[in-house]
């Protein structure tokens, strides 16, 4: 975290400040897609993004990263500790743990619900002990605390130019488009950990269960059943991209280049797995440097602009949601 980030944020408390810090490093290490298009907000909005960033990956590694041996036993400890350590922080401010001390300060700065962690933290309980979902309905239920959550989250950050509560919904489908992005992606890795996220009726109409998945993974050798199925997933993620992207309009200009830059490299994802033949399960498909770079850089001149324009423009709703009935100015359209 740079002084400049702080400063802006009006972030001064020493010990605040390293853990803001420590926030940023897990971010820049772990989420580079995400990190990225971070950098074209404006400079006072980054910390909370990598306080609500930082504390997801702390929890989602303690799920899967706590290192060889640790059996389901202790990572359900060490996932109710960090939850008291929320509870507590939400609660007083103070806590020992970096994440917590950034997060608890980012949610009383913006107003943000506590609730929203708390189902975050249930559905990270819910990955020690759920192996499979039975149907894209059971999914949905999962990614409600793994996702949606944290779209909701993010938007007292980036404001709104109509009421918030017109715009969550979409916030919360583009949490849930991204980590289906993530799921195709990652079908391999997460089925080593015992994981299978793809609905299992979905694979069934194409033939496919977990142990075809594993025999695929195991010898290196496609089948097209299982294409057949990846490419339905890939189809039904789009369809949650469509329905997330009018909500992009509803954001406040200054952050929209923000999101729409992950919005692009997130979707990306499902181009580049159709592109490598659906061989998710055997290598991870990467969005290509190039197009990373071009997407990044229309999204720097988009924040240049829309900074430019700040000035000379309506204000937008305030981090905190307006009072009930108070109108805020109609969001202007964006074209992707």
């Amino acid at each position: 975290m740079t002084d400049r980030e702080l400063d802006a944020a009006g972030i001064g408390d020493p010990a605040l400040r390293a853990a803001y810090r420590h926030c940023r490093a897990l971010n820049a290490r772990h989420g580079k897609t995400y990190f990225l298009a971070t950098r074209l907000l404006p400079v006072e909005r980054r910390p909370a993004v990598h306080a609500l960033y930082g504390f997801a990956r702390w929890a989602d590694d303690i799920v899967d990263c706590l290192g060889p041996g640790a059996d389901t036993g202790r990572r359900a400890a060490a996932l109710t500790g960090l939850r008291r350590s929320l509870e507590e922080g939400l609660r007083d401010g103070p806590s020992h743990e970096p994440v917590v001390l950034a997060l608890a300060d980012t949610a009383h700065r913006y107003g943000i619900e506590p609730a929203l962690f708390h189902d975050f933290m249930a559905a990270m309980s819910a990955d020690l002990t759920v192996t499979d979902y039975a149907d894209y309905a059971a999914l949905r239920g999962y990614m409600h605390g793994s996702a949606a959550v944290i779209g909701l989250q993010m938007l007292p950050v980036l404001g709104t130019v109509v009421p918030r509560e017109e715009a969550a919904p979409y916030a919360a489908e583009l949490g849930v488009a991204f980590q289906l992005s993530n799921f195709l992606r990652d079908v391999g890795e997460d089925l080593d950990r015992g994981r299978v996220y793809l609905p299992a009726d979905l694979l069934a109409g194409h033939g496919v269960d977990r142990e075809l998945l594993r025999w695929s993974r195991d010898t290196g050798r496609h089948e097209p059943r299982i294409t057949a199925a990846l490419r339905e997933f890939e189809a039904l993620t789009r369809g949650v991209y469509r329905q997330a992207l009018p909500g992009l309009a509803m954001l406040a200009p200054v952050s929209r280049p923000c999101i729409r830059t992950a919005f692009l490299l997130y979707r990306g994802i499902l181009d580049a797995v159709a592109r490598d033949g659906y061989s998710v399960l055997h290598r991870r498909a990467v969005v290509p440097r190039r197009r990373r770079a071009a997407v990044a850089a229309d999204g720097l001149a988009r924040a240049v602009a829309a900074r430019l324009r700040a000035g000379r423009s309506p204000a937008p709703c305030p981090p905190h949601a307006p009072a009930p009935g108070t109108p805020c100015p109609p969001a202007a359209k964006e074209v992707m």
